[in-house]
């Protein structure tokens, strides 16, 4: 009888304390890494959003061999600016550059705020398709390059 008992009694203390142990180191990894991933995700709007403006000024370039003619903040293309649920603007900075500018909303982290732009480059100086590059460099505070979006 007294190794039935034996057999029946279940886990140990320091055996559940160590289960929690792991659960708990694993939760502290693992809740930093999704909230960024949350706030790059949310980020991920104003690429979305940029396309428009990406293809306007693609478009501008295939037809006039430059950029030069862009100015007054897209006008020229005939955009306005864009919003978003997280973007408060989506503009054409001086001749060419996309710049998203996030709002400032607690569900962006240290990313409400911020700004990033999309900068085209030329593939060769007598046309070609335009490459773009996205970039913290911005007129207003700078995007984490942790969450800047791929270009």
């Amino acid at each position: 009888m007294n190794t039935m008992k034996k057999t029946q009694q279940g886990f140990t203390l320091i055996e559940l304390m160590i289960v929690v142990a792991i659960i708990g180191i694993l939760a502290a990894l693992a809740i930093p890494a999704y909230q960024d991933y949350t706030i790059k995700a949310r980020v991920a709007e104003g690429a979305s959003l940029s396309g428009t403006y990406k293809t306007a000024i693609d478009l501008y370039w295939s037809e006039n061999g430059t950029l030069a003619g862009i100015g007054g903040g897209g006008t020229t293309l005939g955009l306005a600016s864009a919003s978003g649920q997280y973007v408060s603007a989506v503009t054409i900075e001086g001749s060419r550059n996309v710049e998203v500018t996030l709002k400032a909303d607690p569900k962006l982290g240290d990313a409400g705020g911020a700004c990033f732009q999309y900068k085209p480059t030329a593939a060769s100086a007598s046309g070609g398709n335009l490459s773009w590059e996205s970039s913290e460099d911005c007129s207003g505070p700078n995007l984490s390059p942790k969450y800047l979006p791929r270009s």
